[in-house]
């Protein structure tokens, strides 16, 4: 049994996001959790409100029997780049520097061990 939550259009930029994401990939979801909770990054903030999301989604899915949350891990997670929006600066002598804000979407991917 699998559950997939997505986060799009997220205020991050994708690099920032992987960094933390490389911490919890591939661990069960209590752990995942815990250390999410204690780093004080913004990307955990937004990575663990996804696992919370996509933990739901397992337990609520119509075909779901009796899950486990202590036998959940978390499958697959990626981090793509979304729209950017671009921004000018004015510099000296009548210039502009453009800004590129960033955007992502997240997908984390949470199954059962041993399925």
């Amino acid at each position: 049994m699998e559950g997939i939550a997505r986060a799009r259009y997220l205020r991050q930029s994708p690099r920032k996001i992987n960094r933390v994401l490389q911490l919890v990939r591939g661990q069960d979801v209590n752990r995942a959790l815990n250390t999410l909770h204690f780093s004080s990054t913004k990307g955990s903030e937004l990575i663990e409100k996804t696992l919370h999301s996509a933990i739901a989604n397992v337990m609520n899915a119509p075909d779901a029997k009796e899950v486990d949350v202590d036998h959940l891990y978390i499958k697959s997670a990626y981090v793509d780049g979304g729209p950017t929006f671009k921004r000018w600066r004015a510099r000296a002598l009548g210039r502009a520097n453009r800004i590129l804000k960033r955007t992502s979407h997240l997908t984390i991917v949470v199954a059962e061990k041993g399925s």
